[in-house]
């Protein structure tokens, strides 16, 4: 097919010519704004990411590995998980203070105010503060009365305690992850 000067006309031409194809969209998909992500970023994400594994993880799984221990009635053991889920809890800043770098660094708009990251940052200060206020008292009150012979009893209360707040920071933990991963209301 050639055009009025004699030349050959492009494919599309030829296409919206065609009886069968009546309509040849002229337009194509917009260009998506390319997000520019620079090696810091990449850094300090990744040591973030490192370190919710190596230290959040731990922080959730260590008071129910003292509820088996309680179960046990092993006082001993209880008392050194008690202060390792104190330690990780308090080593759990290191993961905000990374997470703070993140949206320090990133470029694609997300900020402190950003509704995932605020829930995300409540939901946190929420589950330490269960974590070195409620459960690390109630581990630390189930080794003394479990090493201590003349209170051999386990009070209810303390391994209820212990039960409901690891119960709930998991949860809570478990929230995070989602909405790291997730990022509700972003584009």
């Amino acid at each position: 097919m050639c055009d009025e000067s004699g030349g050959v006309r492009g494919d599309a031409a030829l296409l919206t010519d065609m009886p069968f194809m009546p309509f040849m969209p002229t337009w194509s998909w917009p260009e998506r704004p390319r997000i520019r992500v620079t090696t810091m970023e990449t850094v300090v994400f990744a040591l973030h990411v490192v370190a919710a594994v190596f230290i959040v993880g731990p922080m959730a799984i260590l008071p129910m590995t003292a509820m088996r221990a309680i179960r046990a009635g092993e006082g001993g053991q209880v008392g050194v998980l008690a202060q390792s889920t104190f330690v990780f809890s308090l080593l759990s800043l290191l993961v905000a203070v990374l997470g703070f770098g993140v949206i320090g660094s990133n470029e694609d708009g997300t900020t402190i105010t950003t509704p995932w990251v605020l829930v995300s940052i409540i939901l946190y200060v929420v589950a330490l503060a269960l974590n070195l206020f409620a459960v690390v008292p109630a581990l630390r009150s189930a080794a003394e009365h479990m090493v201590d012979p003349a209170s051999q009893e386990l009070q209810k209360p303390d391994y209820r305690r212990i039960t409901i707040g690891s119960g709930v920071v998991t949860l809570l933990l478990v929230v995070i992850t989602v909405l790291m991963a997730w990022h509700p209301g972003s584009s």
